[in-house]
Order: C-alpha cells, then structure tokens, then sequence
C-alpha cells in the first residue's frame, strides 16, 4: 500500500510517498510557487533527482506533476498513480473534529469553521482539497488533524478561564499542535528507552515550536493553545500575549484590529524582539558578533522553553528523558546547552562534548544524569501516513 503525504503552504506543495509494507520513503519531493508561470517541480528518489519548471496554477495541477515525476518511465517509484492508495494531509485545525478522517464535505466544513483560528494553515488546505476533489475523484484524501495526539490532555489543562459558553459553543481550549512530531517522538522513546510507561518531554523547537509532555505514550500537557501562534515565542509569531494590551497598542498605532493581529503574526517573535532576523541561525551569528537585541531574542526564547519545562517536570512527577527535535532543537548546541542549564539538582545533566558533537539521533546526557538527554529527528509524515492508512481501514469496512 502506498500512501502520499502531503503539507501544504498557500503557494507550495510538499510530498513524500510512503510503502507502508516495508515503511519505506521511496520518494520526496516538493512544488513550489504555485501560481507562477515558473514554478519548480522537485522530486528524489533513491539516487535520481529531477526538477521541472512549468506553469502551475493551483494544487491540483501541482499533484499531476508531482504524480508525473513519480512515474517517470526510466527513474520513477510507481509505474502508475493509481498504484497511491490515498493522500494523507498534515492537516491543522479541525476544531470539533480532532482526529483523522477521509476528507468529505463535513470535514471541509469543520475546518472552515476554524479558519479565524488558523488563518495561514486551513484556507490553503480547504481550497487544495476541493480541487483534488474534483480532479482526482477516485484517490481518497485523509486528514490527519495537529490537534489529535493532543486529546488525551485533561480538561484542567486544556480549559481557559473564560465564559463556559465560550468553550461549549465556540471551540475555545487549549488544542495543541505539531501533534504528529510529539507522536513520533513518543513512540521512537518508548523504543530506545525499550520501555513504553516512560515520562517525556518532547521539544520540537524550529520556526514554529512547542513542547509536550508524555506519560506512557500519550499526551498530557503542550505549550501551544487555541491557534498555532500561542505558547513559546515563534520565528516571527508572537508566542504567549496578553490580550488586554491590544487595545492601547490600536489607540497608540491607529492600527485596525485586523491590522495588529497581523502584525502580531508576521512582525512578532524572534524576528519582534531582534529586529534582525526570525532564525537561530541568524541570531547566535549576529549575537556573537555583539548584537544585544540579537542576544535578548535568544535569551527570552530559552527562558520560555526552560519555564514550561519546569511545569512539565511537575506535571509528571518527574522526568526520565528530555527530547530536543526540529530544525532548532537537532541543530543548535547553543538553545539545548541554555535549556538544560543549571539543572543538576533536577538530575539533569547535559554532556558538554556530546551536545558538540551530536549529529542526528544521540543521547547527550551525561553518564551522571538521572534524566536522559535526546536528540531525535522527527518524522512527522510517517505518522501521517500510519493514521491515514488507519483511516483508511475503518472507511472501508
């Protein structure tokens, strides 16, 4: 059975075809600037890469490319697409429909109504859905929404202090995201720990980041809330914000509402504090150069980490393993050293020389420390593509 997993931008298409027999990636590849007379059609599979440049104008037309590059006659991974049993979603924002389902008009309704809460993610998604609808009538589309592994959180973590009718009527909790990176990160644990009751707090830091904390593989606690832009301060979106100061932000401005929140989006986190750059990258390059505003981006974005770390700590009861993942968290010795400071009394102890040299998935604890210290890729299309073919199984019987 092959599944393809798709994520999606409002002008980009990224894909990897999974065979879910054997679990491997035999392809990868992405379209990007759709809605260009010019846009590039990348695609690898095992040692061939290909990139076409034509025009594509929306998601479906980006699909069909995608699907040629797959069966390219000489290098291709299928010799036909109707060999793709489905296309899985990393899907955001379903709001009452939290979990994984064949994509129908009740689910396409479900996301429309949480589009005020995930403006840049569910209306790209929504629009290329439809058109795959109608083009490829007969290939099954799942979505496998974020908020998923997070329903397993208890309601006293996940309800705001707000008007009951609010959270019965509106949708209005605490939902989480990256849910298919923390799944990822639970289930490869439980295999390198060769246990599966462990106590884990997932850290998938990258331009978007949160953390969760895991008992026995499920959820109990994460950072982001209500929409992707809560929780730890993002690349260029706020993070954690108190509501009550838009109004003297609007009066002082003369900025709309629309107008704030868009800048709170766009103009926000590391990019708000440094007024440089929204990448890690970026800010230690510029940091050591003597940048101040540079180095404030940095020292508030492992204070937050480190303070929902600590509240994870005590809503476990204790940790047995910190897990750093994402673009950030796998690559910067910098963020993972700042995290894991002056925790020895928590018996968490980083290895200075592990944390240089860890290249990929590596323990970087030291042999003293009580709560082991991880590095782990992600691989959150694989998840997508296990609950689709779940989804899969239950619509067919």
């Amino acid at each position: 059975m092959l599944v393809l997993v798709a994520n999606l931008g409002s002008t980009s298409f990224k894909y990897r075809l999974f065979n879910m027999d054997s679990g491997d990636c035999l392809a990868r590849g992405a379209v990007e600037r759709i809605g260009d007379d010019e846009s590039r059609c990348s695609v690898t599979i095992g040692d061939w890469s290909d990139t076409m440049v034509m025009p594509v104008p929306d998601h479906g037309v980006a699909v069909a490319a995608c699907l040629q590059q797959l069966t390219d006659p000489q290098h291709g991974a299928i010799r036909d697409a109707s060999e793709v049993a489905a296309i899985g979603f990393k899907a955001v924002h379903g709001g009452r429909m939290s979990g994984t389902f064949v994509v129908d008009d009740d689910v396409l309704d479900a996301m429309a109504e949480m589009n005020a809460a995930a403006p840049a993610h569910n209306p790209p998604y929504i629009a290329a859905m439809k058109l795959l609808r109608q083009r490829f009538p007969d290939l099954p589309l799942v979505a496998a929404f974020e908020t998923e592994f997070h329903r397993t959180i208890p309601d006293s973590r996940s309800t705001y202090a707000i008007p009951k009718t609010w959270t019965d009527e509106f949708q209005v909790r605490r939902w989480g995201f990256h849910g298919a990176s923390h799944q990822y990160i639970a289930e490869r644990m439980a295999e390198l720990l060769q246990r599966d009751d462990a106590k884990l707090i997932s850290c998938h830091l990258g331009g978007s980041s949160s953390l969760t904390a895991v008992r026995a593989g499920q959820s109990v606690m994460t950072t982001m809330g209500m929409t992707p832009q809560t929780g730890l301060p993002q690349n260029n979106r706020v993070g954690d914000f108190d509501p009550f100061a838009l109004p003297l932000i609007m009066q002082r401005t003369g900025d709309s509402l629309d107008v704030t929140l868009q800048r709170l989006a766009s103009e926000g986190g590391l990019l708000g504090i440094s007024g440089r750059s929204g990448d890690i990258r970026d800010l230690e390059q510029a940091a050591d150069a003597g940048d101040t505003d540079s180095q404030l981006a940095l020292d508030v974005y492992v204070e937050e980490i480190r303070r929902h770390l600590g509240g994870m700590m005590v809503a476990l009861g204790g940790v047995d393993a910190i897990v750093f993942t994402g673009g950030i968290g796998e690559n910067s010795r910098r963020v993972r050293r700042g995290v894991c400071a002056d925790l020895e009394s928590f018996g968490i102890v980083l290895d200075d020389a592990k944390n240089e040299s860890a290249d990929g998935e590596a323990r970087l604890s030291s042999d003293g420390s009580s709560t082991q210290i991880w590095t782990v890729p992600t691989n959150e299309e694989w998840v997508v593509a296990k609950r689709a073919m779940k989804a899969l199984g239950r619509h067919a019987t």
